[in-house]
């Protein structure tokens, strides 16, 4: 093959009380990378779309092709040569799983390219690579489920354990992103770096709650379960109107609502899509009051992660 094109799904990381550890894939946006076969050796970005000239055009640097890069290393692979073009669907610093969308889709098209020399599951350590070189962070709880797909749980980084868990088939995310932005990195900066026995017992009892719900089909502990005590009252306050955003969601009939990644987008799950576009309109409403526009999506959790959607 010579020619590769393929997708990758935003994502929504953390999931209330499972930061690090929980995440799912939505349907959409998401990105798309190509790949180009040519005949010198090397990785050249040929273009970015979408990104307003921000991300770096040096290939070891940018997500998308430093998993390339990390990739053939890996294969003994030193001839190899291909141009590579991005284009991205969503906003960064937007909580959306932005970099690990990009990073998940350059490591499939070439592995793709490559005639498939690793399994799907191969290739999260290369994902998360995009993730290092993106945030500074290693982390999998955004390129786990765009790259597998689901509702997906790392249980654990050393070594690396991760799994994913069956949900209700009629549960729907609602994917609020407002109009401005937050850098991963301050957003892990600001936290503590210890919390109290209280809190991180409650914090596990929600985590385990969420997780029973999900597999029993139960709203009702899957709401109950929804409750971050640790990581969202120190983020909430980057996002503006987030109490009142929330509140209108849980007024509206969503189980829950809490923020996407590290914000500012948030996110709501709610049962039927007519809930779910019900509360996209109320939260999107409530940002509009004050002044922030925003957009939304409505999705079932993607069960398929990544898309090839061209080769030849």
């Amino acid at each position: 093959m010579n020619y590769i094109k393929a997708f990758a799904p935003a994502t929504v990381a953390n999931v209330s009380c499972g930061f690090d550890i929980f995440g799912f894939a939505i349907e959409e946006p998401g990105d798309v990378v190509e790949i180009w076969r040519r005949d010198e050796p090397g990785i050249i970005i040929k273009d970015i779309f979408g990104d307003e000239g921000r991300l770096p055009r040096n290939p070891e640097k940018n997500a998308v092709t430093g998993v390339m890069i990390h990739l053939l290393k890996h294969l003994g692979i030193t001839n190899f040569g291909c141009e590579v073009a991005l284009h991205k669907n969503m906003p960064l610093g937007s909580g959306m799983g932005s970099s690990a969308a990009s990073a998940v889709a350059g490591v499939v098209a070439m592995n793709e390219l490559l005639d498939c020399p690793l399994a799907r599951t191969e290739l999260l350590p290369f994902a998360m690579e995009g993730e290092r070189i993106a945030s500074g962070s290693a982390h999998a709880d955004n390129v786990g489920p765009a790259l597998l797909g689901g509702f997906v749980i790392i249980r654990s980084y050393s070594p690396l354990d991760v799994f994913s868990i069956p949900v209700p088939k009629d549960l729907y995310c609602t994917l609020v992103h407002p109009d401005i932005e937050i850098n991963t990195k301050d957003a892990r900066y600001i936290l503590r770096d210890e919390v109290s026995l209280k809190n991180t017992i409650s914090q596990m009892g929600n985590v385990a709650g969420l997780v029973a719900g999900l597999m029993k089909e139960d709203y009702d502990l899957i709401s109950r379960s929804m409750v971050d005590v640790i990581i969202e009252p120190v983020r909430s306050i980057l996002i503006p109107e987030f109490n009142k955003v929330k509140q209108a969601a849980l007024d509206h009939g969503a189980l829950g609502c809490s923020i996407s990644g590290s914000g500012p987008s948030m996110f709501a799950l709610s049962r039927g899509i007519e809930n779910a576009k019900k509360v996209g309109e109320v939260m999107k409403r409530t940002f509009s009051e004050a002044g922030i526009e925003s957009s939304t999506h409505v999705s079932l959790i993607n069960q398929g992660g990544p898309l090839i959607m061209e080769k030849n």
